[in-house]
Formats: structure tokens, C-alpha cells, sequence
């Protein structure tokens, strides 16, 4: 194709540089003047029923498309679905944990207290008994020995 529509080619030197050279292609047609060009393509006439086929499979792959669309959808609402009970469940425990451990220390705070309670009711009651004795010891003393 390309030989028959060229019957000449020129080439001019345009620039010669130490970089490189440029160079100007021409190509000079035919001497019809005309370049042949390909012959048409010939539409093939559709009937009816082709018509309707390539529809009703256009119909198809729509409906398909929809299908997988919604599929995918669905999917990521199941797993919107998981996250959220996931994350309830470990807010859940984290919550019980958390009581446990607070239930814990005032639980040893209570004991810790109430044992602190029981040394200074010791410790007063030795001291009032210390104090009774030294009122005893005086009372039976005589008023002289002052």
C-alpha cells in the first residue's frame, strides 16, 4: 500500500550539528494526485430479531451488574455489621474489667481501712489502760506521798 501510493521520496538535509542532523521528509503522491483509500466497510442490515437479541442480552448484563452491584453492598453492610458488634463486645469487656478492677481496690481499701480501724482501737484501748492503771496506782496511794 504505502509503495504504490509514493512513487518519490526526497529528503532534504536541513541541519548538520556536532548533537546531531535534521532532516525534511517529503513525499510526493501519485501522479493521479489522488490517494487510494480502502474500501468501504458494508453494514450488514440487522434483522428484527437480532435487534431484540442484542437487547434482551444488553437487558442481561445489566441486570448482572446491578446484581453484583447490590451483592457487594450487601457484603459490606454485613461487614459495617461485624466491625460494630466487635467493637460493642470489646467496649463490653473493657467495661466489665474495668469494674472488676475498681470493685478490687475498694475492696482491699475497705479491708486496708477497716485494718487500720482494728490497730488504732487496739492502740486506744492500751493507752486507756495504761491511763486506769495510773489512776488506780494513785488513788491507792496515800495524799501524803505526793
Amino acid at each position: 500500500f504505502a509503495s504504490s501510493c509514493f512513487e518519490q521520496i526526497l529528503v532534504k538535509e536541513l541541519d548538520k550539528r556536532a548533537s546531531g542532523q535534521a532532516f525534511e521528509v517529503i513525499l510526493a503522491p501519485d501522479a493521479k494526485g489522488e490517494i487510494p483509500l480502502p474500501p468501504p466497510k458494508e453494514k450488514k442490515e440487522m434483522s428484527l430479531e437480532e435487534i431484540q437479541k442484542k437487547l434482551e442480552a444488553a437487558e442481561e448484563r445489566r441486570k448482572s451488574h446491578e446484581a453484583e452491584v447490590l451483592k457487594h453492598l450487601a457484603e459490606k453492610r454485613e461487614h459495617e455489621k461485624e466491625v460494630l458488634k466487635k467493637a460493642m463486645e470489646e467496649n463490653n469487656n473493657f467495661s466489665k474489667t474495668a469494674e472488676e478492677k475498681l470493685n478490687q481496690k475498694m475492696e482491699a481499701n475497705k479491708e486496708n481501712r477497716t485494718a487500720r480501724m482494728a490497730a488504732l482501737n487496739e492502740k486506744f484501748k492500751e493507752k486507756d489502760k495504761k491511763l486506769e492503771e495510773v489512776r488506780k496506782a494513785k488513788e491507792t496511794k496515800p495524799e501524803g506521798e505526793n
